[in-house]
Parts: C-alpha cells; structure tokens; sequence
C-alpha cells in the first residue's frame, strides 16, 4: 500500500467523484471519434479510479494504527508516525474514527501524550463506559485525541477534537 500525505484526511472527496461524472458524461457524448472525447473519458476515468484507491485505503490505514496500539498499548501519536509513516494528522483522525466506531477505547496522559487505559475490539460496543481520568495542573496533551495543547494557552477545548480538557 502506498501512503501519500494526509491522504486519510484529503484523500476522498464527493466534488472529485462529481468531477470525474462530468468528465465521463463530456466524454461518452461528445462528438464521436474525436481527440477531446478520448481526453475527458482519460481525465474522468484517473481521477475515479483516484477516489476508488482513497476509498480503499481508508481500512487498511486504521488497521495498521489499530495495530500500533495491539503491539504498544502505551503508544503516542508521535511515535506511531514515526514507526509507520503516516502523518500526525491522518493519525489524529483515524484515531477519532476507531473511538467514534468502537473499536478503540482509552484516553491520552494530559502529561506525557501517550495513550492509556487501552481497550481494544473488533466489534464495537453497544455500551458507553465511565473512563476514571487522572488530571495533573500541567495539560499539554489532549485526552481523547492526543494532540499537543500550549501549556501558556487556558484552553477549554482541544484545537484539533474539540473535546473538553
């Protein structure tokens, strides 16, 4: 799988798909046997096949967090960029789709911004459960998403998630 930056966040997108249509339609019903037909049906046909890839890579990309955190529960968002390659901010928002889905519970230290108390399931859980939080008077990270909070800023919310801190 080839992975090009921010590619979970930017990767898919509707107005391409509705592009890539206008492109084909352009194409099949034009001027038949024409230079230009063949270029719009080229031009629709890359960037559909485009949108497909991006749609396809989406799974495999959570799997690979997913496994991050199977391997080291304990895990930051900044080491799992390093170890895999993926951007601190495709991490951030496949992170937040596994909370949103179920399949990864936890918070992250407020302190050190690696994650803890690490739940991790296939299925996801009907059930909301109560997460006991440790707070400390130095927040730098933020506790559902692990992004980096300015320790001079009184933030309520976190700038990425937008949960309370």
């Amino acid at each position: 799988m080839k992975y090009e930056k921010n590619s979970y966040v930017e990767g898919f997108s509707f107005c391409s798909l509705i592009i890539a249509g206008a492109f084909l339609y352009w194409g099949f019903n034009g001027v038949r046997n024409s230079l230009w037909n063949i270029i719009q049906i080229v031009i629709g046909l890359s960037i559909l096949i485009s949108q497909i890839r991006a749609f396809t890579n989406k799974p495999k990309l959570r799997n690979i967090v997913l496994n991050e955190f199977t391997q080291n529960p304990n895990i930051s968002n900044e080491e799992i960029s390093k170890n895999t390659g993926i951007s601190p901010k495709d991490i951030k928002a496949i992170i937040l789709d596994l909370k949103g889905s179920g399949q990864l519970r936890g918070t992250f230290s407020q302190t050190t911004g690696k994650m803890q108390l690490v739940e991790i399931s296939k299925q996801p859980e009907k059930e909301d459960k109560e997460i006991e939080i440790q707070t400390s008077g130095d927040q730098r990270f933020c506790r559902e998403c692990g992004t980096e909070i300015d320790k001079n800023e009184e933030a309520q919310y976190c700038p990425y998630c937008g949960s309370k801190n």
